[in-house]
């Protein structure tokens, strides 16, 4: 990847970053007078992209940009207030913006139809589309008197003093001088004294600096400070002298009398001409310090950088290769151990190999320490918080509940909580669809809920945090909950079920993860199409986690998703099939029992079920699932192994359990055909190679699983 690349990327991904602040800080806005600090933080967000923008050219992003810009501008000014109809719009504007960068990336036209449709919308409200009214001042009064930035007359002088670095930030000053030109007429000067002798010459570094002259009418200062902002203060010194400035400095005389003396009111005809706009609008000052106060430090920040993130795959599968080597070491001296005591020698040699095991023991315990922290410092530069993944839930909320009429408060805890960046990635799409569908199916309309003596505002609460070696991330709304009787109904219609199958009523509420079902009355495009929940549970479980509702009619329900921290690495218990190893992960199973054959019931000739206390589970034979032909057929001579997924339990026949080992996971995909029931591969301390069970898929093998208790 060359400089401009690497540049043009970074820029992408500020960009998009931008893009979250902007939309965050837009469904904060309420509408009435403008929050000052929070336009100004989405001013500033859409500055930056328009100023990256200009870097690379990107006109359409800038044109467009501008007019939100504008739009934004005259809110911080207090020209305009928050409304409805303004917020939506700038929201349409913000996912212009982000389908424009994401056409970029992908190295994609951008649609300018969509584009030139919203941003007419923007002018629209500039034009007089929705009033600009101006937003009440802090005294309470009107803000008519504050007057926008008046444009300057006469020539605009500026000093351009560079870093000698300046082209090693991705800055071109003729760039910048080309973009000033947009703004007026201009002249250039050079100033070569900095220029080094020939021998010292880099042609990477610059050592010119320019004096500019801008002539022009309606050139503001905003407008030509924003052209510098890239460099200014980080990268070159820029002093502008605005035409005022410069007819104050030549006649000081006129400009003394004029304060001794009150000014004229103006005429009808003449317009007061604005200050510099930090007189036009000051800023508020603060507190004055009394003497004898202690400065205040300041917050040292956290440095954070971009790493590419197949360096991190990299790393993570050198770590991985590492855990392999430290199991094999450990192997090697306990079978090293195992020779020293068969083996019978010399006192002396005894005591020689006694001190050589001792030491390759100890050997290896560091090894092992190091290389768990290692593990545990590499996993961590792969987790994110949460936050990315939540944060698009307002977003949502806030058009779902427009399109359906309701109202809804949306609550986060946790979002610090952190999570493999790959399975956020992959869990932010069930996310969207269990709150949509909170608030579709579960919260009910400001009437319905007024009627109920619930207040007409609903809640939608999601939450994440630990439990365990898990994460738990759950939803909670406190709508009207699922009805398992009608859930029931809906699935006898649908032939899902028979009116003779008696399901508790947990079961029935189940069965909304089933594909195709859904209660919905009436499909619209928010749900109802019964596309939905199927997927999520299925997302889930690719991920190795699972996910449970729990409901009461009338007072809401709960969603919890259950994962693993990482998919890299897997706490595993193995388990002997035949001449065959395999890994179960621990935390599917629930126990691991002896079998008593005169607790082994058969149904049909081929389903066996076992009684285990109160509830019959199925019994699994993994040796004629996976078909292991050397592997032991009788009950009694090996053990069940209990397992349960998504509150499904069965018992998988094994021949013997050889302990607990973490391992790493290899997937199989690229080089092997999917097999049923498994869901990659690890190697051994031995060298072997283990296969890694998939119990979501293995419960599956018994459709039944789980379903044939006698009790709860």
């Amino acid at each position: 990847m060359d400089m401009m690349e690497t540049f043009r990327q970074t820029y992408l991904e500020e960009s998009f970053e931008g893009l979250d602040i902007m939309e965050t800080g837009l469904l904060d806005l309420q509408p009435g007078p403008p929050d000052t600090e929070k336009v100004n933080e989405i001013f500033r967000a859409a500055h930056s992209i328009k100023g990256g923008s200009g870097t690379f050219g990107f006109n359409d992003i800038i044109d467009f940009t501008h007019v939100l810009e504008t739009l934004l501008d005259e809110m911080r000014d207090g020209r305009r207030n928050v409304t409805q109809e303004a917020t939506d719009v700038m929201l349409h504007a913000v996912d212009i913006l982000r389908d424009m960068m994401t056409a970029l990336q992908n190295h994609e036209e951008i649609d300018h139809d969509k584009a030139g449709e919203v941003q007419a919308q923007m002018e629209k409200l500039l034009n007089g589309g929705e009033s600009a009214q101006p937003a009440a001042s802090d005294e309470g009064g009107s803000s008519d008197n504050a007057q926008p930035e008046q444009p300057a007359q006469g020539d605009w002088e500026i000093e351009v003093i560079p870093e000698t670095t300046l082209l090693q930030t991705g800055n071109e000053p003729i760039r910048i001088f080309r973009e000033l030109e947009t703004l007026g007429e201009l002249s250039v000067e050079a100033d070569d004294t900095r220029l080094p002798e020939l021998e010292a010459f880099n042609p990477e570094e610059v050592y010119l600096s320019w004096h500019l002259t801008l002539s022009g009418e309606g050139i503001k200062e905003d407008d030509v400070r924003e052209v510098f902002e890239w460099i200014d203060g980080d990268g070159a010194e820029i002093k502008i002298t605005p035409p005022q400035a410069q007819t104050t400095e030549q006649a000081p005389a006129e400009s003394a009398a004029s304060v001794a003396q009150p000014a004229a009111a103006p005429t009808a005809e003449e317009k007061p001409k604005s200050e510099a706009p930090a007189a036009a609008k000051p800023a508020a000052k603060p507190a004055a310090k009394k003497a004898g106060d202690k400065p205040t430090p300041a917050k040292k920040q956290e440095g954070s950088i971009r790493v590419d993130l197949s360096k991190i795959d990299q790393l993570v599968n050198l770590v991985g290769e590492l855990v392999i080597t430290q199991s094999m070491l450990s192997q090697f001296g306990e079978q090293a151990e195992q020779v020293d005591q068969d083996v019978q020698e010399s006192e002396q040699a005894s005591t020689n190999r006694e001190e050589w095991v001792d030491k390759l023991k100890e050997g290896l315990t560091h090894l092992e320490r190091h290389t768990r922290d290692l593990q545990e410092s590499v996993m961590n530069i792969r987790m994110l918080p949460v936050s990315f993944a939540f944060n698009r839930m307002p977003r949502i909320v806030h058009d779902v509940s427009q399109k359906l009429g309701k109202k809804i408060d949306l609550v986060m805890e946790g979002e610090n909580t952190e999570l493999d960046k790959t399975m956020l990635e992959a869990l932010t799409d069930p996310l969207v669809h269990i709150v949509r569908n909170s608030i579709d199916h579960g919260v009910e309309s400001p009437e319905k809920r007024l009627e109920k003596g619930k207040p007409e505002t609903g809640m939608v609460k999601m939450a994440a945090f630990h439990q365990g070696g898990n994460i738990l991330i759950q939803i909670t709304d406190d709508g009207a909950g699922i009805d398992a009787d009608r859930v029931r109904q809906k699935a006898i219609e649908k032939g899902v079920i028979s009116e003779e199958d008696k399901l508790s009523d947990q079961e029935a509420v189940d069965l909304i993860f089933n594909a195709g079902f859904s209660t919905a009355e009436a499909v619209s495009d928010v749900s109802g199409r019964g596309v939905g929940m199927d997927v999520v549970r299925r997302n889930i479980r690719g991920l190795g986690g699972t996910v449970e509702v729990q409901t009461e009619l009338g007072k809401g329900s709960v969603f919890t998703i259950r994962l693993p921290l990482t998919l890299a690495i897997l706490d595993g218990q193995l388990a002997k099939v035949g001449s065959q190893n395999y890994v179960f992960p621990l935390i599917s199973i629930v126990e691991s029992i002896q079998v008593d054959k005169s607790l082994v019931k058969g149904i049909g000739g081929q389903t066996e079920l076992y009684k285990l206390r109160d509830q019959y589970i199925p019994v699994i034979r993994l040796h004629k699932l996976l078909g292991v032909a050397d592997a032991r057929t009788d009950l009694e001579e090996g053990l069940l192994v209990v397992v349960e997924d998504g509150g499904r339990r069965a018992g998988v026949f094994v021949d013997d359990l050889l302990g607990q080992q973490q391992v790493v996971i290899k997937s199989l995909d690229q080089n092997f055909m999917k097999i049923q029931s498994i869901a990659g591969a690890t190697i051994l301390g031995d060298g072997t190679v283990s296969l890694i069970l998939d119990i979501s898929e293995t419960l599956s093998y018994h459709k039944g699983a789980g379903s044939h208790s006698s009790a709860a």
